[in-house]
C-alpha cells in the first residue's frame, strides 16, 4: 500500500522525526490542523509503513558505549544460503547496530558500538570473524561524530 504525501504530510513527519513523543494535541497545534484529521494522517502514515514505529534515542556514552566502529566485511559466497545464514548471525549480534549490504571491495558495512577497544578486539576475532562466510574485515574507528542521527531530509514532498 502506498501513501501519497502533501505538505502536511511533511509537516507531520518533519516533527514527529524531532518530538516523537508529541501527544496528538500537541502535533495537531504544530502542524496547524484539528486533532481528528490529524490523528487520522499519522494513523494513515502509520498504516502504510511510512512511519515505522517511535523510538526513545539513547546517549551510547551514557551507558557506557564509549567505542564506535565501522566495520568493512567481505563474504565469501554470495549464494542465497549463504547470504541468508550470514545476515541472520550479523543480526544476532547484539553490537552491531546498524548493517547494510554496500557496493565496492566489501560486501557489508556494520556500525558496532561497545564499551572498549578491548571488547571490539574480543567482538572482531572471537565472533565476528567465526562467523561462517565472513572471509575478511577492515575497521574504522570512529574518532569524533559531526552528525548522529538526524532527521530525514523531507523537501522533496511537495
Amino acid at each position: 500500500m502506498t501513501h501519497t504525501t502533501d505538505k502536511t504530510d511533511r509537516n507531520i513527519l518533519s516533527a514527529l522525526q524531532r518530538h516523537g513523543r508529541l501527544t496528538n494535541l500537541e502535533l495537531a497545534e504544530r502542524v496547524h490542523l484539528s486533532p481528528s484529521p490529524c490523528l487520522r494522517r499519522v494513523r494513515a502514515l502509520e498504516a502504510t509503513g511510512l512511519i515505522e514505529g517511535y523510538e526513545a534515542r539513547i546517549n551510547r556514552r551514557q551507558l557506557g558505549l564509549d567505542v564506535l566502529v565501522f566495520v568493512f566485511a567481505a563474504v565469501e559466497r554470495h549464494a542465497t544460503a549463504d547470504s541468508k545464514a550470514v545476515r541472520k548471525a550479523i543480526n544476532d549480534l547484539p553490537e552491531v547496530v546498524e548493517c547494510h549490504v554496500v557496493t565496492g571491495e566489501f560486501d557489508l558495512l556494520l556500525k558496532v558500538a561497545l564499551p572498549d577497544l578491548d571488547a571490539y578486539r574480543t567482538f572482531s576475532l572471537e565472533r565476528l570473524l567465526r562467523v561462517p562466510g565472513i572471509r575478511d574485515i577492515r575497521t574504522s574507528i570512529v574518532i569524533d561524530t559531526v552528525v548522529d542521527t538526524r532527521p530525514l531530509p523531507l523537501l522533496h514532498i511537495r
